[in-house]
């Protein structure tokens, strides 16, 4: 991890807010609309020559508070929050893309990403196609004629990371729009705006929140892109964040980045460890130094097995982990990749991402490491076949 932007970005968090009465934490203003005092205040606001709150669906304090804090801590001009991360990659998508226009995602994109490109994007006359991240960089004519380029670094389910500056670069050749998702490493671990992406999106849900109470998602952008959304989807689609969610994703940033330590270090352990598992056939974890500027490993990996092991016997015996979706919360978490990618049996899915069903996702919480281990090892001792 970062010794220069830990301790930078662990100040910054730490001195989120300081209000009127002394509070340090933003109160929480529970308000569907906010009254003006007089009719040339009221006038002034609906003709946008002043920026007071006026309706909790397009803006509210507490969840200007926590925009403010992810855009600082994303190094951005501006950020805006909505209901969930699919609100924030939809409404970033619908902001800026119209039918004609062609979209370079990446291969391997988180599973609802992939289904909304091809279940509502496509139909509407949108051109998808999808890259493997290394055709990204290599490719320097691959976003000649893009409007979009949807990236992930790392990608998901197998974490391939990419050279963000190379592909930020191609695309300011092209005039093509660079979007990524950066829930995997946070702005811990990772900066894309400082390496010249444009707009950066997370699951707040995720690392952001860190305590699995929270359902989340922001965009940090330049001033003019935030403006485009603000001004197009955020309103129009409705799917704002409700006050009560901001203030637990503005606690949730204060300790982002001594949680970031632990994962960090729990993963450092596993993948480790792993290396000596003879059932273990590849370990997909990226850390420090696999890509340019990421400055360390999340708690989120994925084992690939082999066919000795009887994938539902070894879920079935974790004790400390547990089956479930999401990530990036005090809990361990275990995903099988043919239960958590084949969604409600969408086979397509599986066979698009050409992911082994003897993958397996984990979420590596903030739990005693060596119990994690223990728990890990006796549940694959225990599903080892004869095969």
């Amino acid at each position: 991890m970062s010794d220069r932007l830990t301790p930078e970005l662990a100040t910054l968090l730490a001195a989120a807010f300081d209000g009127a009465g002394g509070a340090i934490t933003p109160p929480i203003v529970q308000t569907s609309l906010f009254a003006f005092e007089t009719y040339s205040d009221f006038e002034d606001r609906m003709a946008g020559r002043t920026k007071a709150a006026i309706y909790t669906r397009v803006q509210n304090p507490t969840v200007a508070a926590f925009e403010e804090l992810m855009a600082k801590a994303e190094a951005g001009d501006e950020a805006v929050a909505f209901a969930s991360g699919m609100a924030a990659v939809t409404s970033t998508l619908l902001a800026f893309l119209k039918p004609g226009d062609r979209v370079a995602c990446v291969e391997h994109v988180y599973p609802d990403t992939f289904r909304l490109m091809e279940r509502l994007l496509r139909p509407f006359g949108i051109d998808i196609a999808y890259y493997p991240p290394k055709r990204f960089e290599e490719d320097e004519q691959l976003l000649d004629g893009v409007r979009l380029a949807y990236l992930e670094s790392p990608s998901s389910v197998v974490f391939e990371p990419m050279d963000l500056s190379t592909v930020a670069r191609h695309a300011r050749r092209h005039g093509t729009l660079s979007v990524i998702d950066n829930s995997w490493a946070s702005p811990v671990l990772q900066r894309p705006l400082s390496l010249g992406i444009d707009m950066v999106l997370h699951s707040a849900s995720k690392y952001i929140s860190g305590h699995s109470d929270t359902v989340a998602g922001v965009v940090v952008a330049s001033h003019d892109h935030v403006a485009r959304i603000r001004d197009l989807t955020l309103p129009l689609l409705g799917a704002k964040l409700a006050p009560f969610e901001a203030f637990l994703l503005t606690r949730g940033l204060r300790t982002l980045v001594p949680r970031m330590k632990q994962h960090e270090a729990t993963a450092n352990l596993f993948v480790e460890r792993l290396s000596k598992v003879p059932q273990v056939r590849r370990v997909h974890s990226p850390g420090k130094g696999d890509a340019p500027c990421l400055e360390g490993r999340s708690g989120l990996m994925s084992i690939e097995f082999d066919d000795t092991v009887d994938i539902p016997r070894f879920c079935d015996a974790l004790r400390h982990f547990r089956l479930g979706v999401s990530w990036g919360g005090f809990e361990s978490l275990v995903l099988p990749a043919r239960v958590g990618i084949a969604q409600a049996g969408d086979h397509n899915s599986m066979r698009f991402f050409g992911v082994s069903p003897n993958l397996v996702r984990l979420n590596l919480g903030l739990e005693e490491a060596e119990d994690l281990w223990r728990d890990f090892t006796d549940a694959l001792n225990s599903s080892v076949t004869a095969g």
